[in-house]
């Protein structure tokens, strides 16, 4: 009993620093064996920071004698010598540990390297790998801990030798190893380096997938989705995925609205696998990609619409009205709804649909979402929000619940009634749908930020400003710019300035006028440069000039300036990718 409190207080005194005291201490409990090993590492750093080299000697060969195949001990006593400024020495005894450790077994060898980087040593524990690795004659042995060595070390290649070596072993690490590397790469130079290892590899071992594997994970990090079509074919032909792979692929980058490369990766689905289990969800989505470069092609053109609508109706002619296809048909009822004015015909497709689709209670939760957005587009709000509320019954706790209840804030919102809107969208803070969860917060944040301190308590700019959010739902856009405009000239001190430019510019951009839209977007940035949406507005800019206005070089320089002028913006990855592609930086390869 008196030992441990004696233990107890010598670990408080080496806390405190006052290392004489503790040593006496420790002296007299080392010479027990059952105290040894409890002591050892605090006795040897005090005794290490008095420079009492000697009796830190004495007390590493003390606990030799009592663990003679510990490799750590022979390691703290090289250490100590080092310490003593005795180096030639020194690197014998590590000499001596690397050639002892060569032929023990693996998790002998793991301590010593282990403590070698915990001395901050990695490169003796590099020798200790390749040593032992050399003893066996297995190439892939130790490639794990080698691969951490050289991060500590800072050994780029090396690194990367051995994190492929890992699933060069078991293609079943791939995973992790990529989960490593997406802590280790953390600059887009890192990435280069390592397709540039792997474009090398590639081309001396071309049958090797692994590589191609590699790539297309460097190729999604960057968002370049034609590189990364071309791996993903790869990989395709060699594990006979069908398609699969690519269908993902492309989904990913529609939803970075890279619509072209999606449209390319789902064609080669339908062409190549015209009887495949993946063909009817690839052609379905080669016209929803269709689709997606019609609906932000400025100003939108009916007949592009119709022709959408007429490649939907073929795919259910050549497929048939089953539960395949079941997708197409709402999406023909939400371009005749939409963007054709046919209401009343897109309802009547929707109930069709939900007839055909059986039990399906997703889909049919789905069109009840649908039905409630077209009864919102012809004025009657009562008939949304009891569709809205039926799905948020059948789906409680789930994604499409989840929506309709956000479907549910934003029609009260609509409606200028801001407090029944913050309590659906309070409760949707917490939805496990990160998309689902940032549109409440952000229109919750709108409400509040606007509404608080905002001295008319009969908040008329907020419900003016609802009013435009909902005709610009409804697509009535004319309409909506109207209101803006008088909103702009009666609300010019107001907090919501920012959000009535912002709106201003989306449908100045939808009917085509570029300039305009620049101006306006250019007004954000000047006025409101500091706040969330001149980030926004800034990158917009750049895109209206490289996809609408055809002038790569203003494109590019607002692509670079977002980069300084923007640095923590959610738009750095992309204005760096577009700015590289406008360089120039992939002309070996289509993107």
């Amino acid at each position: 009993m008196a030992q441990s409190k004696n233990l107890q207080l010598a670990d408080e005194y080496f806390q405190k620093k006052e290392y004489e005291k503790a040593n006496s201490l420790y002296e007299k409990l080392s010479l027990r064996t059952t105290y040894l090993k409890q002591v050892y590492a605090n006795y040897l750093a005090s005794l290490l920071t008095q420079k009492q080299f000697k009796d830190a000697e004495k007390l590493i060969k003390r606990r030799m004698r009592v663990e003679p195949e510990n490799p750590t001990l022979p390691i703290d006593y090289g250490f100590v010598l080092e310490r003593q400024g005795k180096i030639g020495r020194a690197d014998k005894q590590f000499e001596r540990v690397v050639n002892d450790v060569r032929k023990k077994p693996d998790h002998v060898v793991s301590a010593a390297a282990e403590h070698f980087v915990l001395l901050d040593k990695a490169a003796w524990a590099e020798k200790i790998y390749l040593n032992a690795r050399r003893g066996i004659a297995n190439k892939y042995l130790f490639a794990q801990e080698l691969a951490n060595v050289y991060a500590t070390l800072g050994k780029f290649e090396p690194m990367i030798d051995e994190y492929i070596n890992v699933v060069l072993d078991d293609r079943k690490n791939l995973e992790s190893v990529k989960g490593a590397l997406q802590d280790r790469l953390t600059t887009q130079k890192d990435l280069e380096k390592f397709e540039k290892i792997l474009l090398t590899k590639l081309q001396k071992q071309p049958g090797e997938i692994i590589y191609n594997e590699f790539l297309l994970w460097i190729y999604l990090q960057q968002k370049l989705f034609y590189r990364a079509f071309i791996q993903a074919k790869a990989l395709d032909r060699r594990y006979r995925q069908e398609g699969s792979e690519l269908l993902n692929i492309g989904m990913i980058a529609m939803r970075n609205e890279d619509y072209k490369n999606a449209k390319r990766m789902f064609a080669y689905v339908v062409k190549k696998y015209p009887k495949g289990s993946n063909y009817s969800v690839a052609r379905h989505y080669l016209i929803k990609a269709k689709e997606a470069v019609v609906k932000n092609t400025y100003p939108v053109a009916k007949a592009d619409i119709e022709s959408l609508i007429g490649d939907y109706s073929q795919l259910l002619k050549d497929l048939g009205r089953n539960f395949r296809t079941l997708n197409a048909m709402r999406s023909i009822a939400l371009l005749q709804a939409f963007y054709l004015d046919k209401k009343d015909t897109a309802v009547v497709i929707l109930k069709d649909a939900i007839k055909l689709s059986g039990y399906n209670q997703r889909f049919i939760a789905q069109c009840r979402l649908d039905l409630g957005d077209i009864y919102i587009l012809k004025g009657e709000p009562w008939e949304a929000t009891l569709l809205y509320s039926q799905v948020e019954k059948t789906r409680k706790r789930r994604p499409l619940g989840y929506e309709a209840k956000l479907r549910n804030g934003k029609l009260s919102y609509f409606k200028g009634d801001f407090e029944l809107a913050q309590g659906h969208l309070d409760i949707l803070k917490e939805a496990t749908t990160r998309e689902i969860a940032n549109d409440a917060m952000n229109l919750s944040l709108l409400i509040r930020d606007n509404t608080a301190l905002d001295m008319d308590t009969t908040n008329s700019a907020m419900k003016a400003y609802a009013k435009v959010e909902l005709l610009m739902f409804q697509h009535k856009d004319k309409e909506a710019l109207d209101k803006l405009i008088e909103m702009e000239k009666k609300y010019k001190d107001h907090s919501l300035k920012d959000e009535i430019l912002w709106s201003k510019s989306k449908l100045l951009l939808k009917m085509a006028k570029f300039q305009e839209t620049i101006e306006v977007l250019e007004q954000i940035v000047k006025q409101h440069g500091q706040d969330i949406l001149a980030d926004d507005a800034h990158f917009t800019i750049g895109k209206i000039y490289e996809e609408y206005l055809k002038n790569s070089e203003k494109a590019k320089e607002y692509y670079r300036n977002h980069l300084t002028k923007f640095p923590g913006s959610i738009y750095v990855v992309e204005a760096r990718k577009r700015f590289r592609i406008i360089r120039g930086d992939f002309k070996s390869l289509e993107n």
